[in-house]
């Protein structure tokens, strides 16, 4: 069997305002159902040991998290290697629940943005309130990101990990580059 390997071959930039780097391969699980249920909730915490996030929440420590994505579908962050193992875990939790559960781990692309200025970089692409006290590590946002959808979070004050699709990892890595370009500090006067 052949090594995991990202979109871009960990792809990165530190030049210019925010450094830009693409995230080692990921572990990634899309849960649809609907998330009151007891059995959807123990399918997602029970494996991940992370409590089940609200409305624009992103629960994540290291490479293991749940991230809201809508009302009935969260993303469930887990180590690459341990992708079958918990899926195996979640199935068993939802038994017959009227639920899915899915492996998009290698459907899917992920971003750092790190830097004082990374809000800066973000905000040019999304439409998306990222002042300093509207948007704090824990808020989570499925939007746009110029023309194509994508996800992120903070994962602290000053750095943001972005979900896209695969196959549009190139053009996202392109547009944060172009965004974070020496010299392209928003000013204030």
């Amino acid at each position: 069997m052949s090594a995991p390997v990202t979109a871009l071959g960990g792809a990165s930039s530190e030049v210019g305002i925010a450094v830009i780097s693409e995230v080692p391969v990921q572990g990634m699980i899309t849960l649809r159902g609907d998330l009151a249920a007891g059995a959807v909730k123990k399918a997602a915490t029970g494996p991940t040991k992370v409590e089940m996030p609200g409305p624009g929440e992103a629960h994540v420590s290291g490479e293991t998290g749940l991230c809201w994505m809508s009302p009935d579908e969260l993303l469930v962050l887990c180590p690459y290697a341990a992708v079958a193992e918990v899926l195996a875990q979640m199935q068993k939790a939802l038994g017959k629940a009227h639920a899915l559960a899915v492996n998009v781990s290698d459907a899917r692309a992920s971003f750092m943005v790190r830097g004082t200025h990374a809000r800066e970089v973000m905000a040019k692409l999304c439409p998306v309130d990222l002042a300093a006290d509207r948007f704090t590590p824990g808020m989570f946002r499925r939007t746009r990101m110029a023309q194509v959808p994508a996800a992120f979070w903070m994962v602290d004050e000053t750095t943001f990990q972005i979900v896209c699709f695969r196959s549009q990892a190139q053009y996202v890595f392109d547009l944060l580059t172009v965004a974070a370009q020496p010299g392209s500090e928003a000013f204030c006067y």
